[in-house]
């Protein structure tokens, strides 16, 4: 198979798993009203739209432009179809090609993203089966006290990692993003509830100071 009939078989099944996902999601909430017989009022569902939904629909834009070059196109379907990109799914692309020493805009980046991707969706599904099954065993660990501050900052522990590996092999290009990012939430807390929306801002400076690098001879 070539990469051309590749990757129109790679949108045909994505296309589909996508919109059987999405037609899945829609049928939950449908049967349970068609089961108690309780159907919401429109205009409440509406009013309800109009203050969450233009969020997502901004932040889901934004996610797909950002991370699809980082993904590939398999890797783009499965993880958006699964779910959890910004926590698991790319931080295991990326940890995957890094290890595997292959870029994410090659073919090898290709088939290690996807492989890595399916590997987190397969082992999530494992635990959170095993969690549902001996969920009353668990719940006075996984409430415990002690692990509270663990579980409160596994996202920033995560992200951490994979941040010293990548800043210390192009610090020139990561600092003036950091050093952006870093005051701004230290300025305005309030937007950390809008990491979505800024990850493409990041890396616009990012591209705009590698740009201006590369003219001056730097990189």
């Amino acid at each position: 198979m070539n990469q051309k009939s590749y990757t129109d078989s790679v949108h045909l099944y994505g296309r589909i798993w996508t919109a059987t996902a999405i037609f899945l999601l829609l049928m939950a909430p449908t049967a349970i009203c068609v089961h108690y017989n309780a159907w919401p009022e429109m205009q409440y569902v509406l009013k309800g739209l109009l203050g969450v939904a233009p969020i997502y629909w901004t932040v889901g834009i934004i996610e797909v432009l950002t991370y699809s070059p980082m993904l590939g196109t398999a890797g783009t379907y499965l993880s958006f179809v699964t779910g959890n990109l910004t926590n698991l799914k790319v931080p295991c692309a990326l940890n995957a090609m890094e290890a595997a020493k292959v870029k994410a805009a090659s073919e090898e980046g290709e088939v290690i993203s996807t492989i890595a991707i399916a590997t987190s969706s397969i082992v999530t599904t494992l635990i959170i089966a095993a969690g549902v099954l001996l969920l009353g065993y668990l719940q006075p660990i996984l409430e415990s006290p002690v692990l509270a501050p663990a579980f409160d900052n596994i996202l920033p522990a995560l992200f951490g990692g994979l941040g010293v590996v990548y800043i210390s092999k192009n610090p020139k290009i990561a600092i003036v993003p950091l050093l952006f990012m870093v005051i701004l939430f230290l300025l305005v807390p309030s937007l950390a509830s809008s990491v979505g929306i800024l990850v493409p801002v990041g890396a616009l400076i990012a591209i705009g100071v590698s740009r201006i690098l590369y003219k001056k001879g730097r990189l």
